[in-house]
């Protein structure tokens, strides 16, 4: 095998290398892309963008409007909008008359393919193997996935955008490598595989759950099929999605979350599930319709279908005689049973992680307690004072940026903050107020709330170079009872 050769290394550094191209760092390429004078570069190891591929199911729609596009909602102006991919395609007046305001996830899919096959700072094919601090500049090594020549670049900024990882139960760890457990990031790969087989259980109560069985119950209807659809939340309640309740997914509520105790956000978190975790209404509906219309003359329990929320697998192992077998715990009750199943299909969410290339800085990070990233108000990581360098994160943050980090409607925003931090100038104005909703106490409640000190909140709001955030809020309080949403009382 020929010993890969490195490349001519590129003149000057880079104002900023993104690493991993997912929707977050397309639309901070997208941003920056037309900014004078701004040298950025882009990299992804995969050959071409590719959003959620496993999932991009027919019929299922995104859950966030059009404008959560890669620019719109920081600069509606910029070439690379939804609405400009649209004239470009010939198809503004298709979808003028759709009349359609959340879009289809194929059509998302294809929108960040045609801006991500024709931005000039985005390289697909291309590894960042390794990640260094040279004293003044973050040298990356880069490989050409194709050839195995490898190169060196300098940059004085970084931003990580390498996405989540799918989320195995740690109650499925015997079931590693099975051919019928897999997670639904590999759904519709895996698909057919299901063919034949006789009874299909669906785990997690989410977008992707709920989307997963639907399609389950259409394409399987009248073959016999057992079709079981097993969650742990007591309830299959819909996403929050009422207006008022979606000013959570704004930058007045990401300001004011982040000026919270760390122990407070993770509480948060964990009691907004009904925000960023529960399936849509219209899926939730749309399960029962089929389910009513497939039962017309009939009785309820003649379709082959068990839809039963509460209950936790507790252990998963090949069954002895075949197939598998699920050992389930009922939440309420604390009954157990055991339950026999042919597959599995695993709809339990994803969870971010460290990039294997970060490695050779991890001793650079000041990391927090539970060794996650600890990061200030222009996403910025905190690091030990020797590295200089902006270390920017995307979908990083859910703990300390709230259920908005990894929601598409501020995608663009947080990348037009980071564009700002790394220009060093407002490159893109950004409104001050986003919300009807005052999320914090009154000032002079917060103000007597401090003592002596006069100081409240998490203690996570100076950035690297020292400079205390002055945004942030300063109260340390839990949100006043009529501002926790229904999301927050509904238990789990």
């Amino acid at each position: 095998m020929e010993t890969p050769q490195p490349d001519t290394p590129q003149p000057g550094p880079y104002d900023l290398l993104g690493v991993g191209i997912g929707p977050f760092n397309l639309s901070l390429a997208a941003l920056a892309e037309p900014v004078p004078g701004l040298r950025t570069l882009f990299c992804d190891q995969r050959p071409e963008f590719r959003w959620h591929p496993g999932m991009l199911v027919d019929g299922a729609r995104m859950q966030v409007p059009f404008l959560a596009d890669l620019v719109s909602l920081a600069d509606p102006t910029n070439p690379w909008s939804f609405l400009n991919y649209l004239r470009e395609q010939d198809r503004l007046f298709p979808f003028y008359f759709a009349e359609r305001f959340q879009l289809a996830r194929r059509e998302y899919d294809h929108y960040c393919r045609w801006a991500a096959e024709r931005l000039a700072n985005c390289r697909f094919a291309t590894e960042v193997t390794a990640l260094h601090w040279d004293g003044t500049l973050y040298r990356a090594e880069l490989r050409d996935t194709a050839s195995g020549r490898v190169h060196t670049v300098h940059a004085r900024n970084l931003a990580l955008g390498v996405g989540t990882r799918p989320v195995r139960p740690e109650a499925f760890t015997a079931l590693d490598g099975h051919p019928q457990a897999f997670h639904s990031a590999d759904y519709l790969d895996r698909r057919d595989a299901l063919d034949g087989v006789g009874d299909i259980t669906v785990i997690g109560s989410g977008q992707s759950g709920a989307e997963v069985f639907l399609d389950l119950l259409r394409r399987r209807t009248g073959d016999g099929t057992r079709l079981r659809w097993l969650t742990r939340t007591r309830a299959l309640a819909p996403m929050e999605y009422s207006k008022l309740g979606l000013e959570h997914f704004t930058p007045d509520y990401t300001r004011y979350f982040h000026g919270l105790p760390a122990e407070v956000r993770d509480t948060l978190v964990e009691a907004q599930w009904q925000l960023h975790k529960a399936a849509s209404a219209e899926t939730l509906a749309e399960i029962h319709d089929h389910l009513y219309e497939r039962t017309i003359g009939l009785p309820i329990d003649t379709a082959p279908v068990e839809i039963t929320p509460g209950t936790a697998v507790t252990d998963a192992r090949p069954g002895p005689c075949g197939g598998l077998e699920l050992r389930c715990r009922h939440t309420d009750s604390g009954a157990e049973h055991v339950l026999r199943t042919d597959a599995v299909v695993l709809a339990t969410g994803y969870r971010a992680a460290r990039p294997a290339a970060l490695e050779p800085l991890a001793h650079l990070i000041d990391w927090d307690g539970a060794g996650r990233y600890r990061v200030d108000l222009e996403h910025r990581v905190a690091t030990l004072p020797e590295l200089t360098g902006g270390l920017y994160v995307q979908n990083a943050e859910l703990h300390t940026h709230g259920v908005g980090a990894p929601d598409l409607g501020l995608g663009a925003h947080r990348a037009a903050v980071i564009l700002n931090a790394v220009a060093g100038r407002t490159v893109h104005r950004l409104p001050t107020r986003t919300a009807w909703t005052g999320f914090a106490p009154p000032a002079t409640a917060a103000a007597a709330s401090a003592g002596p000190g006069g100081r409240t909140g998490s203690g996570d709001r100076t950035d690297p170079g020292g400079r205390t955030d002055t945004t942030a809020p300063t109260d340390s309080t839990v949100p006043r009872p009529q501002e926790w949403t229904r999301a927050a009382t509904a238990g789990r």
